[in-house]
Protein backbone atom coordinates (compact mmCIF):
# COMPACT_ATOMS: atom_id res chain seq x y z
CA UNK A 1 0.00 0.00 0.00
CA UNK A 2 1.03 3.62 -0.49
CA UNK A 3 0.77 6.24 2.25
CA UNK A 4 0.46 9.97 1.55
CA UNK A 5 2.22 11.78 4.37
CA UNK A 6 1.69 15.50 4.96
CA UNK A 7 4.33 17.32 6.99
CA UNK A 8 5.46 20.75 8.13
CA UNK A 9 8.95 22.16 7.63
CA UNK A 10 9.87 25.15 9.79
CA UNK A 11 12.53 26.86 11.88
CA UNK A 12 16.24 26.33 11.09
CA UNK A 13 15.30 23.18 9.09
CA UNK A 14 14.01 25.50 6.36
CA UNK A 15 17.63 25.99 5.29
CA UNK A 16 18.02 22.26 4.57
CA UNK A 17 17.80 21.46 0.85
CA UNK A 18 15.47 18.94 -0.78
CA UNK A 19 18.06 16.16 -1.17
CA UNK A 20 18.93 16.36 2.51
CA UNK A 21 15.22 16.23 3.40
CA UNK A 22 14.94 13.02 1.36
CA UNK A 23 17.91 11.50 3.19
CA UNK A 24 16.44 12.59 6.52
CA UNK A 25 13.16 10.78 5.84
CA UNK A 26 14.99 7.62 4.81
CA UNK A 27 16.64 7.58 8.23
CA UNK A 28 13.46 8.64 10.02
CA UNK A 29 11.49 5.78 8.46
CA UNK A 30 14.05 3.29 9.74
CA UNK A 31 14.09 4.82 13.23
CA UNK A 32 10.29 4.74 13.29
CA UNK A 33 10.48 1.03 12.39
CA UNK A 34 7.99 1.36 9.55
CA UNK A 35 7.43 -1.66 7.31
CA UNK A 36 8.78 0.18 4.28
CA UNK A 37 8.91 -1.40 0.82
CA UNK A 38 12.27 -1.37 -0.98
CA UNK A 39 13.12 -1.52 -4.66
CA UNK A 40 14.92 -4.54 -6.08
CA UNK A 41 18.32 -4.81 -7.71
CA UNK A 42 21.86 -4.40 -6.38
CA UNK A 43 21.16 -1.08 -4.66
CA UNK A 44 17.69 -1.28 -3.06
CA UNK A 45 16.16 1.96 -1.82
CA UNK A 46 12.97 2.96 -0.05
CA UNK A 47 10.10 3.51 -2.48
CA UNK A 48 9.10 7.10 -1.84
CA UNK A 49 8.39 10.28 -3.79
CA UNK A 50 7.89 13.90 -2.82
CA UNK A 51 5.59 16.58 -4.20
CA UNK A 52 7.01 19.90 -5.49
CA UNK A 53 10.38 20.52 -3.77
CA UNK A 54 10.41 23.51 -1.43
CA UNK A 55 12.94 26.27 -1.99
CA UNK A 56 15.72 26.64 0.56
CA UNK A 57 14.78 29.17 3.24
CA UNK A 58 11.01 28.73 2.87
CA UNK A 59 8.80 27.32 5.60
CA UNK A 60 5.81 25.12 4.81
CA UNK A 61 2.66 23.82 6.44
CA UNK A 62 1.80 21.59 3.49
CA UNK A 63 4.61 19.35 2.23
CA UNK A 64 3.86 15.84 0.96
CA UNK A 65 5.62 12.51 0.59
CA UNK A 66 4.26 9.23 -0.79
CA UNK A 67 5.73 6.15 0.91
CA UNK A 68 5.15 2.54 -0.10
CA UNK A 69 4.82 0.13 2.84
CA UNK A 70 3.96 -3.54 3.25
CA UNK A 71 1.72 -3.05 6.29
CA UNK A 72 0.71 -0.60 9.02
CA UNK A 73 -1.15 -0.76 12.34
CA UNK A 74 -3.04 2.45 11.55
CA UNK A 75 -2.48 5.85 9.95
CA UNK A 76 -2.39 7.46 13.40
CA UNK A 77 0.23 4.95 14.53
CA UNK A 78 2.42 5.86 11.56
CA UNK A 79 2.07 9.57 12.35
CA UNK A 80 2.97 9.06 16.00
CA UNK A 81 5.95 6.82 15.17
CA UNK A 82 7.33 9.30 12.66
CA UNK A 83 6.99 12.29 14.98
CA UNK A 84 8.63 10.39 17.83
CA UNK A 85 11.60 9.71 15.55
CA UNK A 86 11.72 13.21 14.04
CA UNK A 87 13.51 16.41 15.03
CA UNK A 88 12.25 19.95 15.73
CA UNK A 89 11.36 21.52 12.40
CA UNK A 90 9.83 18.44 10.75
CA UNK A 91 6.33 17.50 11.95
CA UNK A 92 4.03 14.92 10.34
CA UNK A 93 0.47 16.27 10.51
CA UNK A 94 -1.53 13.75 8.47
CA UNK A 95 -1.27 10.24 7.01
CA UNK A 96 -3.66 8.78 4.44
CA UNK A 97 -3.83 5.48 2.54
CA UNK A 98 -3.94 6.17 -1.19
CA UNK A 99 -6.33 4.39 -3.54
CA UNK A 100 -4.61 2.11 -6.05
CA UNK A 101 -5.39 4.41 -9.00
CA UNK A 102 -3.96 7.56 -7.38
CA UNK A 103 -1.10 9.34 -9.11
CA UNK A 104 2.10 9.90 -7.18
CA UNK A 105 2.64 13.13 -5.23
CA UNK A 106 5.01 14.76 -7.71
CA UNK A 107 2.87 14.08 -10.77
CA UNK A 108 -0.30 15.19 -8.97
CA UNK A 109 0.76 18.74 -8.10
CA UNK A 110 -1.37 21.42 -9.77
CA UNK A 111 -1.16 24.44 -7.46
CA UNK A 112 0.22 25.77 -4.18
CA UNK A 113 -0.93 28.41 -1.71
CA UNK A 114 1.40 30.84 0.04
CA UNK A 115 1.45 33.49 2.73
CA UNK A 116 3.96 36.24 1.99
CA UNK A 117 5.19 39.12 4.13
CA UNK A 118 7.86 41.76 3.64
CA UNK A 119 10.65 41.91 6.19
CA UNK A 120 10.62 45.08 8.23
CA UNK A 121 12.49 47.84 6.47
CA UNK A 122 12.38 46.10 3.09
CA UNK A 123 8.84 46.99 2.06
CA UNK A 124 8.33 48.77 -1.29
CA UNK A 125 7.57 52.48 -1.08
CA UNK A 126 4.12 52.18 -2.67
CA UNK A 127 2.87 50.13 0.29
CA UNK A 128 3.15 53.24 2.46
CA UNK A 129 0.88 55.48 0.41
CA UNK A 130 -1.45 53.33 -1.71
CA UNK A 131 -4.35 51.05 -0.62
CA UNK A 132 -3.20 47.52 -1.31
CA UNK A 133 -6.66 46.39 -2.42
CA UNK A 134 -6.54 48.94 -5.22
CA UNK A 135 -2.95 48.07 -6.11
CA UNK A 136 -3.73 44.36 -6.42
CA UNK A 137 -6.99 45.04 -8.26
CA UNK A 138 -5.21 47.05 -10.93
CA UNK A 139 -2.40 44.49 -11.12
CA UNK A 140 -4.76 41.56 -11.70
CA UNK A 141 -6.79 43.46 -14.30
CA UNK A 142 -3.80 43.65 -16.62
CA UNK A 143 -4.15 41.64 -19.83
CA UNK A 144 -0.80 40.01 -19.15
CA UNK A 145 1.78 39.92 -16.35
CA UNK A 146 5.06 39.17 -18.07
CA UNK A 147 8.51 38.54 -16.64
CA UNK A 148 11.81 37.54 -18.22
CA UNK A 149 12.76 34.02 -17.18
CA UNK A 150 16.35 32.92 -17.54
CA UNK A 151 17.46 29.29 -17.67
CA UNK A 152 20.84 27.71 -18.38
CA UNK A 153 19.89 27.35 -22.04
CA UNK A 154 17.66 30.32 -22.86
CA UNK A 155 16.04 33.61 -21.95
CA UNK A 156 12.31 33.91 -22.59
CA UNK A 157 9.31 36.00 -21.65
CA UNK A 158 6.66 34.28 -19.51
CA UNK A 159 3.12 35.47 -18.83
CA UNK A 160 2.30 34.77 -15.18
CA UNK A 161 -1.33 35.89 -15.27
CA UNK A 162 -2.98 32.58 -16.33
CA UNK A 163 -1.31 30.87 -13.37
CA UNK A 164 -2.30 33.38 -10.66
CA UNK A 165 -5.54 31.94 -9.32
CA UNK A 166 -5.82 34.14 -6.21
CA UNK A 167 -3.86 37.12 -4.90
CA UNK A 168 -5.19 39.03 -1.88
CA UNK A 169 -4.07 41.22 1.05
CA UNK A 170 -5.42 41.20 4.61
CA UNK A 171 -3.56 44.16 6.24
CA UNK A 172 -0.91 41.81 7.59
CA UNK A 173 0.16 39.57 4.73
CA UNK A 174 -0.38 38.66 1.11
CA UNK A 175 -2.11 35.39 0.26
CA UNK A 176 -1.82 33.69 -3.10
CA UNK A 177 -2.84 30.52 -4.90
CA UNK A 178 -0.73 29.86 -7.98
CA UNK A 179 0.08 27.27 -10.61
CA UNK A 180 2.70 24.85 -9.25
CA UNK A 181 2.51 22.20 -11.98
CA UNK A 182 5.59 21.10 -13.88
CA UNK A 183 4.49 23.18 -16.88
CA UNK A 184 3.73 26.33 -14.86
CA UNK A 185 5.49 26.37 -11.50
CA UNK A 186 5.11 30.04 -10.58
CA UNK A 187 7.19 31.26 -7.65
CA UNK A 188 5.85 34.00 -5.34
CA UNK A 189 8.99 36.11 -5.80
CA UNK A 190 8.32 36.27 -9.55
CA UNK A 191 4.88 37.78 -8.93
CA UNK A 192 6.29 40.39 -6.57
CA UNK A 193 9.02 41.29 -9.05
CA UNK A 194 6.30 42.04 -11.62
CA UNK A 195 4.15 43.91 -9.07
CA UNK A 196 7.00 46.15 -7.95
CA UNK A 197 8.07 46.79 -11.55
CA UNK A 198 4.61 48.29 -12.15
CA UNK A 199 5.52 50.98 -9.61
CA UNK A 200 9.08 51.56 -10.77
CA UNK A 201 10.64 49.61 -7.93
CA UNK A 202 12.74 46.47 -7.66
CA UNK A 203 12.47 43.66 -5.12
CA UNK A 204 15.15 44.07 -2.46
CA UNK A 205 17.38 41.11 -1.68
CA UNK A 206 15.93 38.75 0.93
CA UNK A 207 12.88 41.01 1.28
CA UNK A 208 10.20 38.31 1.42
CA UNK A 209 9.19 35.89 4.16
CA UNK A 210 7.38 33.10 2.33
CA UNK A 211 5.39 30.22 3.81
CA UNK A 212 3.85 27.54 1.64
CA UNK A 213 0.48 26.79 3.23
CA UNK A 214 -0.57 23.77 1.17
CA UNK A 215 -0.12 21.92 -2.10
CA UNK A 216 -3.07 21.03 -4.34
CA UNK A 217 -4.12 18.61 -7.04
CA UNK A 218 -6.80 19.18 -9.67
CA UNK A 219 -9.71 16.71 -9.60
CA UNK A 220 -11.89 18.67 -11.99
CA UNK A 221 -13.40 17.08 -15.06
CA UNK A 222 -14.18 18.24 -18.61
CA UNK A 223 -11.75 21.12 -18.40
CA UNK A 224 -13.21 22.53 -15.17
CA UNK A 225 -10.61 23.17 -12.48
CA UNK A 226 -11.29 21.85 -8.98
CA UNK A 227 -8.34 22.16 -6.64
CA UNK A 228 -8.12 20.14 -3.42
CA UNK A 229 -5.20 19.57 -1.00
CA UNK A 230 -3.12 16.51 -1.82
CA UNK A 231 -4.17 14.83 1.42
CA UNK A 232 -7.82 14.94 0.34
CA UNK A 233 -6.89 11.98 -1.86
CA UNK A 234 -6.90 8.84 0.26
CA UNK A 235 -8.45 7.38 3.39
CA UNK A 236 -7.71 7.80 7.07
CA UNK A 237 -8.42 5.13 9.70
CA UNK A 238 -12.09 6.03 10.06
CA UNK A 239 -12.73 6.03 6.31
CA UNK A 240 -10.86 2.75 5.86
CA UNK A 241 -12.99 1.03 8.54
CA UNK A 242 -16.14 2.35 6.88
CA UNK A 243 -15.06 1.04 3.49
CA UNK A 244 -14.32 -2.38 4.95
CA UNK A 245 -17.61 -2.60 6.87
Amino acid sequence: MVLRIKFRKYGPIRFIGHLDVMRFFQKLNRRAELDVAYSGGFSPHQIMSFAAPLGVGLESNGEYMDLQVHSIVSCEDVRERMNAASVPGIEVVDVKILPENAGNAMASVAAASYTVRFREGREPDFMQNKPMEEVLGAFLQRESICITKETKKSVREVDLKPGIYEFTWDKDAFHMLVDASSSGNIKPAQIFQALLADHGETLKENALVITREDTFTDIGENGEQRLVPLNDIGMDDAAKKGAEA
